[in-house]
């Protein structure tokens, strides 16, 4: 009599068609990493018990580094974007904290139809170990796609809305008010704000910091000019601010570009800086200091946004549950205010 054949070991394939999951989530929640929902880690684990199914050591241990790389995905709609100095110091702290944790760096940028759809691939295939998510918009559907990631996912910055799990951010409105009360400190009373665009939480965040200020100290604040946070849209902003409200005397703008357009126009329509209009930024990039007059602003530490969210994605690739952080600001004086 023939001996019976050996039983075949179930595959995670099996595992992961009997819970109803991808096959990318059976592996997570096999290995315990973090981004499975409880729901799906007990239907795995009950689909492995019903079929006896026993990970293969090898494939367990590279479960959660497939790709040996992480990806920055920023979205935006110019395809200059990674040559501005804010986006350059995120990618030299990304960088470094990923070359420490063996990981290679991937820039993704979603400024078109086309970019958003291969962004959106990446998420869904597993073609990175972890995503690292900046610049999103209010109602960006890379956000609805980050739903259906199969790998963790950092944001640089919080997006409108409720605040994801994981993300790196700085005091926004914090900064914005230490700004605004600075400007209100020199006796400025007819302050305006440059908010950028306000469809993104930082836009909205260092308004609200603005606003916070000026009802503070019993003044009328001004409706946001936004500026999109570019020089010549700070130009454009400020040039429509002087024409509705010419007695103005002190700026905040929510970034150094758009500072350096108010600086411009203030000059062409013959204002003293800091004399008749004071003027502070936000970012305290390079060019807010050979800008003229050098410009007072609210640094940020840029490149230890990027460094943090890597380590925070690294951590995660690792299987273990970070926390949110948030980057702390402080005000730097210069000659405009």
């Amino acid at each position: 009599m023939a001996e019976d054949a050996p039983r075949r070991r179930p595959t995670l394939d099996e595992v992961a068609g009997l819970a109803g999951v991808s096959r990318s989530v059976a592996s997570r929640a096999l290995n315990n990493a973090p981004h499975v929902s409880r729901a799906k880690r007990e239907a795995v684990e009950r689909a492995v018990r019903q079929l006896g199914y026993v990970p293969n050591p090898t494939a367990r241990a590279l479960a959660t580094r497939q790709t040996g790389a992480a990806a920055l995905v920023v979205s935006g709609e110019d395809p200059s974007i990674f040559a501005d100095p804010f986006f350059a110091q995120v990618i030299v702290g990304a960088s470094a904290a990923l070359e420490e944790a063996d990981l290679h760096l991937m820039l993704c940028l979603a400024a078109s139809d086309r970019g958003r759809k291969r962004v959106e691939e990446l998420l869904r295939s597993g073609g990175a170990d972890g995503v690292m998510l900046m610049a999103l918009r209010e109602d960006d559907p890379l956000g609805r796609a980050v739903e259906e990631a199969v790998m963790p996912v950092v944001f640089g910055g919080r997006p409108v809305g409720p605040a994801p799990r994981w993300y790196v951010d700085v005091d926004n409105a914090g900064g914005a008010r230490e700004a605004t009360e600075y400007l209100l400190s020199l006796g400025r009373t007819r302050v305006a704000a440059l908010c950028g665009r306000l469809d993104t939480e930082a836009g909205r965040a260092r308004y609200r910091g603005y606003l916070d200020a000026v009802l503070a100290a019993g003044l009328d604040p001004f409706p946001p000019g936004e500026g999109d946070f570019t020089e010549g849209g700070g130009a454009a902003a400020t040039a429509a601010l002087l024409a509705d409200h010419p007695d103005v005397d002190g700026v905040f703008a929510a970034n150094d570009n758009m500072g350096v357009g108010a600086l411009r126009t203030l000059r062409e329509t013959g204002r003293r800086v800091p004399d008749d209009v004071a003027v502070v930024g936000f970012d305290d990039l390079a060019v807010a200091q050979v800008s003229d007059p050098p410009l007072t602003t609210v640094q940020q530490p840029i490149q230890a946004l990027g460094r943090e969210m890597a380590r925070m994605l690294a951590a995660l690739v690792d299987g273990q549950d970070p926390t949110p952080l948030i980057l702390p600001t402080r005000l730097v004086v210069r000659a405009s205010a």
